[in-house]
Order: structure tokens, then sequence, then C-alpha cells
């Protein structure tokens, strides 16, 4: 993708990188496995010039012709990746690399959003983030029947599907990522130590007196408003460099705009005075822990652990048949390791 944008541009040099967010999907419309990626891709690269500023090349929209380029060579590339590492055996690599229609691949930049569209943006990333179900669309048909309905047609045309809650449960289990692995990677100038990130992402330095810089500055003093700049004991102010340093830090606080977005609640006021709440200080001692604990009648133990119980269904199960047979059927034929790493 970066080679085929730096052809679309030709002003671009070759050390000019592109802009992306890959979100990774295990999950269809019917909570089948279903391995997919939606990517956020910036129609253009970046370049440092002399200074080391940044500047953006914009490219040509995309025609089929450079999609399909670009499929062809994702699709060659991780096949033999596949093969390489023995996930594929090198006759299956060739196949497959020989089926018509793609070969199992698909390319689709049909989306296009403005740069100045950002409710556009933000309803394009939100589905791009989105979880594996929503809650609106599981319906409980009885104790033991659940319809878990989707928009899209899943395999075989249907738009809905009834489940057990067990069978919910092993769905849901085969959708979770492994673990420690990130769902979201970013690539080019929005990875994480590219050395133009900071002059491309919204906290970008900006010229005092700009709007987009009282917007940086309002939106770290309503998120964190007991953050403010320091002044030395000589009672000067500090350096810009620093004032910015404190206004990105004091921007990271922001999660609590954005749980009022989701949740519609905003988790720093008060539920009684309407205030707003502030951090005081931090306790660790477990003497001090405990009285405050008393004094507002929560609880100063942990709750204690329940033993650990087969799901209702087996139970009712083994509740329906002998002793004998039910101590036949819970004995496993086979020795098996719980302990079971991705």
């Amino acid at each position: 993708m970066e080679q085929a944008l730096r052809r679309a541009c030709p002003a671009a040099g070759p050390d000019s990188r592109i802009g992306a967010v890959a979100f990774i999907h295990r999950f269809g419309a019917l909570l089948n496995p279903h391995e997919h990626f939606h990517c956020l891709v910036i129609e253009g690269v970046f370049e440092a010039d002399t200074s080391g500023a940044a500047t953006f090349h914009e490219s040509r929209a995309p025609d089929q012709k450079w999609l399909d380029e670009v499929q062809a060579k994702v699709r060659r590339r991780l096949l033999c990746a596949l093969t390489r590492r023995g996930v594929l055996e090198p006759e299956d690599a060739e196949t497959m690399a020989n089926w018509a229609h793609g070969g199992g691949f698909s390319l689709d930049a049909s989306v296009r959003i403005e740069g100045a569209d950002r409710p556009g943006l933000e309803r394009l990333l939100r589905y791009c983030a989105r979880p594996a179900f929503a809650l609106e669309r599981l319906r409980e048909v009885d104790a033991d029947h659940l319809v878990h309905e989707s928009i899209k047609p899943g395999p075989g045309g249907g738009v809905s599907v009834m489940l057990t809650p067990l069978e919910l449960i092993e769905r849901l289990a085969a959708l979770i990522p492994p673990p420690r692995r990130h769902r979201h990677r970013y690539y080019g100038v929005q990875a994480p130590n590219a050395p133009l990130r900071w002059q491309v992402i919204a906290l970008a330095g900006v010229p005092d007196g700009t709007p987009a810089a009282a917007q940086t500055e309002s939106i770290a003093a309503s998120a964190a408003p007991s953050v403010t700049p320091n002044r030395s004991s000589e009672g000067t102010e500090e350096a810009p460099g620093e004032v910015e340093a404190i206004l990105r830090r004091a921007a990271r606080y922001a999660w609590a705009l954005l749980l009022a977005r989701i949740h519609e609640v905003f988790p720093l006021v008060c539920p009684r005075c309407g205030g707003e709440m502030r951090i005081i200080a931090f306790i660790t001692d477990a003497a001090a822990v405990r009285e405050i604990l008393s004094h507002l009648g929560e609880p100063t133990s942990p709750p204690r652990l329940m033993k650990a119980r087969a799901p209702p269904l087996w139970e009712m199960q083994g509740a329906n048949m002998g002793e004998d047979e039910a101590q036949a059927q819970s004995a496993p034929e086979y020795p098996f390791d719980q302990r079971v790493a991705w």
C-alpha cells in the first residue's frame, strides 16, 4: 500500500511514509469466525523536508487497476508468509494463488471520507472499532434459547441465528483475540515511534492564539482541571516546550469525555451533589483503607471465592440420570490439560 501511494504522488520521495490504522476483526455478522481487516488509510504520504517539518503529498483517487495490483501483491506475500511458517503446504499455496476472483482475497476501497467531515470520520472509526456483537441484537426467547440478529446476512444468507447459552459462550470464546495482542495497529507516521508522529496527530504543535490551540487547552482544562502549568520558585513561567508537554499530559485525561459520549454519564461528576470530582490522594496504607471502608459501611474483607461448579444445563442432565451413569459420563476418556495457551 505504501509503495502504491508513493507512485501515486510524483512529488514524494523514497523516504515518504503513509499514515494508516488497521482494525483486526475476527468475527462475522452472526458471530462466526471471519478474519478480516478494516483499514483507515490517509490518501497520500508524509515526508520530512530539509528543516524536519512534515510535508503532506496528496495522491490521486485510486482506480480499480491500482486496487487490483495491491490485492495481488497482498495475496502473494501472505501466501509466501504462510508457506514459510509451515501453515500452508507449497502445493496448497500454489493452488490458492491460481484461484479465480482474487483467490479468496478482496479489497474494497469504495468508502472515502473528506478531511473536513469529522462526523463521518467518527462514524467510520466507531464502525471499525466495534466489538463482536451488541446487546441490542441479542434477544432471549426463553431460558434455553437466544436469538442473535444482524443487519448483514451471514453464511448461508441468514440474518439471525438461534443459540443456547452454552453455544453463545462457545462462539464468543472462539472470537476472543490472543492475550497481549493489540486489535488496533498503527502504521507509517501514525506508528508510536515514528519521527513525524507528533507533527501529524491531533495534538501537533500549533501557534498560540489559533482556534486549534484554544481547543486543545479547553479540552485539557475540562478533562483535567487540576493539571495546570507549574511555576518555578523564582515566579517565572515554564518554558513553552514544558507547557506543551503538560498540556499533552492533560489531554490524556480525555478518557472522561470519551466515557461520557459512550455511556452518556460524565464519570467526574458526583452523583450526590453534582459537583466535580477530583483526585485528592492515593491511599495505600491497609489500616487507613480499612478505616475508611468501615466508615462508609463497606466490607473490609474480600469476598469469599465460590467453589467451581458445572454449567446449569449439565447439572440438570446429571440429575435426570442414575448415579452410576452420571459418574460414567463425567469421567474423561483421555487426560485433558485445561491450561491451554494460545
